[in-house]
């Protein structure tokens, strides 16, 4: 753990996320980030890369369950999910 830059709180509880924060976590103008408290600690991050880790931890052991065991089984889930999609 390092401190990697400090800004200021306004009066409206608006922060501004400085730029090297904004380039450690690939932030670009538009871009959401969450924040997660961990006890008495509050942890910055984008909220692509939290909502990809959510859906692999989520995910995890899944592949094996359906019995997936290649990228050839997977395309042919993925393909069979988008003819039922195309056919409603």
């Amino acid at each position: 753990n390092a401190l990697v830059d400090n800004t200021k709180v306004s009066v409206d509880g608006q922060i501004v996320l400085p730029k090297t924060v904004t380039q450690k976590l690939g932030l670009i103008a538009g871009d959401n980030v969450v924040f997660i408290q961990e006890d008495n600690q509050v942890i910055v991050m984008n909220a692509a890369i939290y909502a990809m880790k959510k859906l692999q931890v989520e995910m995890k052991g899944e592949a094996e369950k359906a019995n997936l065991q290649s990228e050839e089984d997977i395309n042919a889930v993925l393909s069979d999910i988008r003819a039922e999609v195309e056919s409603v």
